[in-house]
């Protein structure tokens, strides 16, 4: 089996909507564990002798540097990327990466990768969805439910077409990993319905869908940045939050909750990208480097995101601080049908609609 690495991604300035991604431990990252697999950056630097990473150095031509978060997931993607481009173009290209959100928050990383001064980022899509609108696609709630669905719409004339659009922010898309799908988690209340969701205080991030959405279903949606999320809920200041699985456990948020309701209610796609300027202006056996990276962090990511997942469940589960709630298919569906209102605002947000009509097609809605 493959041993693991690590990723992030960049952006652009933009409005409110990324707030509630902002922060040290930033929404797409999650906790310190040191998982199995690949080395971590600092384990690579660590390697070798010094002199000879210094001729590696001076007869590098191009040093990209990428940006990752925390979790493992995302260290594999950044460290596969280190690992093919450097070997592909016999080291003629060298990458350092820089993991735990060591260079900024998502919103830092993407106006850095945007301006140039980092190269390579892995990130959620949330704060770029307020400087490109189709991309509030990805917040639909109940839209993809498996993740054959997800990788159908983001591999196809979707993701083609969301990759054609992030060019105008200076962002070439190498490829569309995976976050996971979001699950809810409360301190005291089981939930099971919409109907028991009435008043109840749940941190999402700061994007006018997102807060219509929870909205819908009768909550009290409290934007609020992630860094501020294990303390809020140690103290009660809000009932509950929604991530995904690895980032709850990884982030330690189950101790601080006694439910955990496998709504899946969004799947939570990444994006890698790339400065448009600096890929372009690399030699084309360069960028077919770059790209054949791309691809292969991207399949090995998503092949271990359900391994990664189930894991963390079965760890939530052994610590017995954390119930795991799991909804019927009837349960799910008067969720569906709750916020069924808020999809005709996803359209209204976004420059291309017809999107939208394609997206449910493909999933057979």
């Amino acid at each position: 089996m493959r041993k693991r690495l690590f990723a992030a991604f960049t952006g652009l300035a933009m409005a409110a909507a990324i707030t509630g991604c902002s922060g040290k431990s930033g929404e797409s990252s999650a906790g310190t564990e040191p998982a199995q697999g690949r080395e971590t950056q600092q384990e690579v630097q660590g390697q070798g002798d010094e002199s000879e990473k210094t001729e590696e150095a001076k007869n590098a031509q191009y040093t990209l540097k990428i940006a990752v978060g925390i979790p493992q997931s995302h260290k594999d993607i950044g460290n596969i990327m280190k690992e093919v481009i450097e070997k592909e173009t016999n080291g003629a290209v060298k990458v350092n990466v820089f993991a735990d959100n060591a260079l900024g928050s998502d919103r830092e990383v993407l106006e850095a990768v945007q301006l140039g001064d980092i190269d390579i980022t892995l990130s959620n899509m949330a704060p770029l969805a307020a400087a490109y609108s189709d991309l509030y696609l990805f917040d639909t709630m109940f839209l993809i439910n498996t993740r054959e669905q997800a990788y159908e719409i983001l591999d196809g004339e979707i993701g083609q077409h969301i990759a054609e659009g992030l060019k105008a922010k200076n962002l070439k898309t190498l490829s569309f990993p995976e976050n996971g799908f979001r699950n809810l988690t409360t301190n005291d209340r089981e939930v099971h319905t919409p109907a028991d969701m009435k008043g109840l205080k749940v941190r999402v991030m700061e994007n006018e869908i997102q807060i219509a959405y929870w909205k819908a279903l009768g909550a009290n949606p409290t934007p609020m940045a992630f860094g501020e999320v294990f303390t809020a809920l140690q103290q009660k200041t809000i009932d509950g939050q929604e991530n995904p699985v690895e980032l709850i456990y990884d982030n330690k948020l189950n101790e601080v909750q006694k439910y955990m309701i496998m709504t899946q209610h969004i799947y939570n796609p990444l994006i890698l990208a790339m400065n448009n300027e600096t890929f372009n202006g690399m030699p084309a056996e360069y960028q077919d480097a770059v790209m054949k990276a791309a691809r292969e962090a991207t399949d090995y990511e998503r092949g271990s995101a359900q391994e990664y997942e189930q894991d963390r469940i079965k760890k939530i589960e052994e610590d017995k601080t954390t119930e795991i709630i799991y909804l019927t298919d009837e349960e799910r569906n008067q969720f569906k049908e709750a916020v069924k209102e808020v999809n005709s605002l996803v359209k209204e947000k976004m420059d291309h609609p017809e999107l939208f009509d394609m997206a449910m097609e493909a999933v057979g809605q």
